[in-house]
């Protein structure tokens, strides 16, 4: 894409379909080490389209962490460190 003399630049479709971005919608340019990224700021969704893309990536992360057979305890503890200083009696 290119910059017009105004600074301005056209957001592709699939991007905007993508990050929920419309009319109205505010967008930051965060410099990163490799450029710049494109953050929305206020995604002008509803609670039930906001909830339906959370839902997207819950179910993309799903299965993506291997704890090695330890149960969610064990990792807790392991994540966390001993919590001696606990009266769980």
């Amino acid at each position: 894409m290119r910059v017009t003399t105004k600074g301005q630049v056209t957001i592709p479709k699939q991007i905007r379909d993508h990050l929920g971005i419309g009319p109205g919608s505010e967008v930051e340019f965060v410099a990163t080490d490799e450029g710049a990224r494109l953050v929305a700021v206020n995604q002008n969704l509803s609670e039930e389209e906001a909830a339906r893309k959370f839902r997207e990536v819950l179910d993309k992360m799903e299965g993506t962490l291997d704890l090695g057979g330890m149960t969610t305890d064990e990792y807790m503890e392991w994540l966390r460190g001993s919590r001696e200083d606990l009266d769980v009696g």
